[in-house]
């Protein structure tokens, strides 16, 4: 996975924070969906490499709860981790007990449950 997450580095569109971040998606089929992040220069718009993965997934028709692991790589010797806005992605679509690995290219991992990353969610039992 390593070496997909470098090559897929290069997609990345970072011409503003230089950050680069690759993400692959790995549903129970074993299917995989790319992502990385694209910038753009009203900041907000911008979205993450996670995201644009998730939405890759759904966009190809897989639902809540198809999915099995997430692998993020961020183009920095520090191990990056997922924005909150993505976190709340993961509480939409991904069981908490699916793991989500943070790595550098030098191949330096950190890997969590979404549980343990968003140890207080907000999710659909908060609208009943």
């Amino acid at each position: 996975m390593k070496e997909k997450l470098i090559n897929l580095l290069n997609n990345s569109y970072a011409p503003y924070s230089k950050y680069r971040v690759a993400a692959i998606l790995v549903c129970k089929d074993n299917t995989e969906f790319k992502g990385v992040n694209v910038e753009n220069a009203s900041y907000g718009a911008t979205i993450c490499a996670e995201r644009s993965a998730i939405v890759s997934a759904v966009s190809n028709g897989y639902k809540k709860h198809d999915f099995s692991h997430l692998y993020v790589m961020c183009d920095n010797d520090k191990i990056g981790m997922p924005c909150f806005i993505c976190r709340q992605v993961f509480l939409e679509f991904f069981d908490k007990d699916m793991e989500v690995t943070c790595m550098n290219p030098k191949g330096e991992t950190l890997t969590y449950t979404v549980g343990e990353l968003c140890p207080y969610p907000f999710d659909s039992e908060d609208l009943s």
